[in-house]
């Protein structure tokens, strides 16, 4: 072999061993499997529901959808069909077509909603009650402060409405994550949320009844410092009865959302 053919061989091994130039900078894609696709177009959206971006009433089109949560439209019509069974979305039929909307907040819905989640809550708070006592008490203590600084927050002027809303959710949340079980808490991670809509947007209105929920409120800690299962219950049952006279009454004269 001749020195010539010896170099353009060991430059064919040379270039068989050597990689693509481009290789080095070929991007890695994941791809996404599509429920967890589906579950965060389901899970953006109920946020934006919740938090009013979404406003009562409002009409949900698809392909708009898909494009502000810049996924497809199979995941989003998937994230639809999950939020009209839970109470979120509502749908109508025109002709062939089939609508969705943000469903509607009305009093007889309130009082529903406020009422199912007074019921389960007061299970947690039984539950919560029968915690050993170390744990009990330092729940207890928890709560206590989330009260103390939300009636701070609702009694300042002006009153911070978005401060007192954020405590009042952890308030009751941190109870029900003290107690309650994986199937109780599945529940209520529907209904809380649904909740929280009227109270974002009927809030303001409920400010002057606040020392009624305040005592209400401390009478759940109180129960739960004591370990009493039945005064807890009772105590969380008596709090969002009284939320739904409170907000029904805001309802009433403010009027409903998105009903038309």
């Amino acid at each position: 072999m001749t020195p010539s053919t010896t170099k353009h061989a060991a430059g064919e091994r040379g270039t068989a061993r050597t990689p693509p130039r481009h290789a080095a900078s070929r991007r890695v894609i994941r791809l996404v499997p599509r429920q967890e696709v589906t579950s965060t177009a389901y899970q953006r959206l109920r946020d934006l529901i919740v938090a009013g971006r979404l406003a009562a009433g409002a009409p949900l089109i698809e392909t708009e959808l898909s494009a502000r949560l810049e996924v497809s439209r199979t995941p989003v019509r998937a994230a639809l069909q999950r939020l009209q069974q839970e109470g979120f979305v509502t749908a109508s039929r025109a002709g062939t077509m089939l609508r969705a909307a943000v469903a509607p907040l009305t009093a007889a819905d309130m009082r529903e909603v406020f009422l199912m989640v007074g019921a389960l809550e007061s299970a947690a708070a039984r539950m919560a009650a029968g915690l050993e006592p170390a744990a009990r008490e330092a729940l207890a203590a928890e709560m206590a402060k989330l009260a103390d600084e939300l009636h701070a927050a609702s009694s300042s002027r002006p009153p911070d409405i978005l401060r007192a809303h954020e405590l009042h959710v952890r308030f009751h949340r941190v109870c029900t994550a003290a107690g309650a079980g994986p199937r109780l808490l599945a529940e209520l991670d529907v209904l809380q949320p649904q909740a929280e809509r009227y109270e974002r947007v009927y809030a303001s209105a409920v400010v002057h009844a606040f020392d009624e929920a305040s005592r209400e409120h401390a009478a759940i800690v109180e129960a739960l410092c004591a370990g009493d299962g039945d005064a807890a219950e009772r105590a969380v049952q008596r709090n969002w009865r009284g939320s739904a006279e409170r907000y029904r009454q805001v309802v009433t004269i403010l009027g409903e959302r998105g009903n038309w």
